[in-house]
């Protein structure tokens, strides 16, 4: 028994590395070149009528004696996974986008060593088709006894350790093409990704919600506060900035009476790369008329209990946190769980000289803006002191007005807004709120933006006058939220970094 000529070496190789494989490569494009010259280099001809998923659904469970009798033949193709060559006969495993499969190749049933032999210099990686029976080998293992195969498509480069798959970092984010072909757990997560986000669709639109899509081409970057990237469209001569949020365009559609709204959008924000963050990320934002901020925790709860249940998810951990998803999700006051850390704050949380002091306490290297308000220096004690601790999901309210621009004010407290976030293992899930619909408090919120922006507040907007005539038009009383769809699919999957649940994660330029 033998392996496939050249491939021990490859399998040693814990990541790509181009200069000790580059012999291999070599060899496998000498017999590019044969196939080149026989007129076999990638064709586009081979038609498969079976997944190997498929296969395995209609013949594992069939009886030995049915299966032994069994003359019906199936066509499948996939990436050579391994190969064993044993004399005349050799077993080929195939891996296609659904499963794995065994093909077992005999050099009489292929037609005699002129077909047989070539075979057994394939490569591992290899694409290759094949037809054949279904039948169980000794070792009970469902297998397919091949009377034709071919090559579909070369492979030029090794594969990484074919056992424990792609085990450097650096390489599973930046050829993710391999990863998804060495690792299985990293290809479950993505179609645990897939699935994840259409229930999320499917449970927006079972709430009467319709999907929209909104410009990621904006004249004036709003909806959140974030330093956009910025472009410039040549036939307009005018800079344009990538979304930082749908959240205007969506209020605006409001506005125009369709009621019930959402998207599920690519935003781009110019910030650093961290385990939570990266520069182009996935949001859900939807809004709903004639709603407050209680029924968008409601929706939002019930959105995320009916995803977990669904895909069987409930209990999760995440984080070292074992999360039970079962549980009522806890509210709680901002600032009330900042004076149960402070407790000589109580009473004073638009005491902005007292908040800052004990910001720069808590707190060393903190770096206020001069347009700090008592709100922010509350937000900042709350980040430090209380966030890390909500391990179990927990919608935190009544947000500072003073860091919540577009959050309508709550009605007996008018310095706090009618605002939540939700936490899970200490991090941010979701954001939403009462929506401010009265033009003239926006106007003014707006232009406090602007102020801020000029004092050097990169993350803050401008004054949006499209947005405001909008609004005087008249929009209804609504609530929205936006759901970190990157976010979510980390915790229901129990990734540490967000780069695991991003096909395709923002990287540094290859040295």
């Amino acid at each position: 028994m033998s392996e496939t000529t050249g491939e021990q070496a490859a399998s040693n190789q814990p990541a790509i590395n181009e200069p000790a494989v580059s012999e291999q490569i070599l060899v496998r494009r000498g017999k590019l070149a044969d196939m080149r010259e026989a007129g076999t280099a990638y064709r586009n001809t081979w038609r498969s009528d079976h997944q190997c998923a498929a296969v395995h659904a209609r013949f594992d469970g069939m009886d030995d004696a049915l299966l032994a009798d069994c003359e019906e033949q199936v066509r499948v193709a996939g990436r050579m996974m391994a190969h064993r060559v044993m004399g005349k006969s050799s077993f080929i495993k195939i891996q296609d986008g659904s499963a794995q499969i065994q093909l077992f190749l005999n050099r009489d049933d292929l037609g005699g060593a002129e077909v047989y032999n070539p075979t057994r210099k394939w490569d591992l990686g290899d694409i290759v088709g094949a037809v054949g029976v279904p039948f169980r080998t000794r070792t009970g293992e469902l297998s397919i006894r091949v009377t034709h195969v071919e090559i579909v498509s070369k492979c030029l480069r090794p594969l990484p350790e074919k056992w424990h798959g792609l085990s450097d970092l650096e390489t599973r984010y930046r050829q993710r093409y391999v990863d998804l072909m060495v690792t299985p757990d990293s290809r479950e997560t993505f179609r645990l990704r897939s699935r994840i986000v259409s229930r999320l669709r499917q449970g927006l639109e079972q709430r009467d919600f319709i999907e929209v899509e909104t410009p990621m081409l904006q004249s004036q970057a709003g909806g959140a506060a974030a330093r956009p990237f910025v472009t410039h469209h040549n036939a307009l001569n005018m800079e344009l900035f990538l979304r930082i949020a749908p959240e205007l365009y969506l209020k605006r559609l409001l506005v125009g009476g369709f009621e019930r709204v959402f998207e599920i959008n690519r935003n781009f924000r110019n910030e650093g790369s961290d385990a939570t963050h990266n520069p182009e990320f996935t949001m859900v934002e939807f809004y709903q008329a004639y709603a407050d901020f209680n029924d968008a925790m409601d929706t939002t709860e019930g959105l995320i209990r009916d995803i977990a249940t669904g895909l069987d998810l409930q209990q999760v951990q995440w984080e070292g946190v074992d999360i039970d998803l079962n549980q009522p999700f806890k509210r709680i006051r901002l600032d009330e769980s900042v004076f149960e850390k402070r407790t000589d704050l109580r009473g004073h949380a638009n005491d902005k000289a007292l908040l800052a002091t004990v910001c720069l306490q808590e707190i060393p290297d903190i770096k206020p803006l001069i347009t700090w308000k008592a709100g922010h220096y509350l937000l900042a004690l709350f980040e430090a002191l209380v966030e890390p601790t909500l391990l179990q999901p927990t919608f935190v309210t009544h947000y500072p007005v003073d860091v919540s621009p577009l959050a309508r004010r709550n009605h007996e407290e008018v310095t706090v807004a009618d605002r939540f976030e939700l936490f899970v293992a200490g991090r941010e899930i979701a954001n939403g709120f009462s929506e401010l619909n009265d033009p003239d408090d926006q106007r003014a919120r707006f232009v406090a933006q602007a102020q801020a922006k000029a004092a050097g507040d990169a993350e803050a907007t401008g004054v949006d006058e499209d947005y405001l005539r909008a609004l005087e038009f008249g929009m209804p009383p609504a609530a929205g939220v936006g759901i970190g769809v990157d976010r979510l699919v980390m915790m229901l999957t129990g990734q540490h970094s967000i780069r695991d649940v991003l096909l395709f994660p923002h990287m540094r330029p290859e040295q």
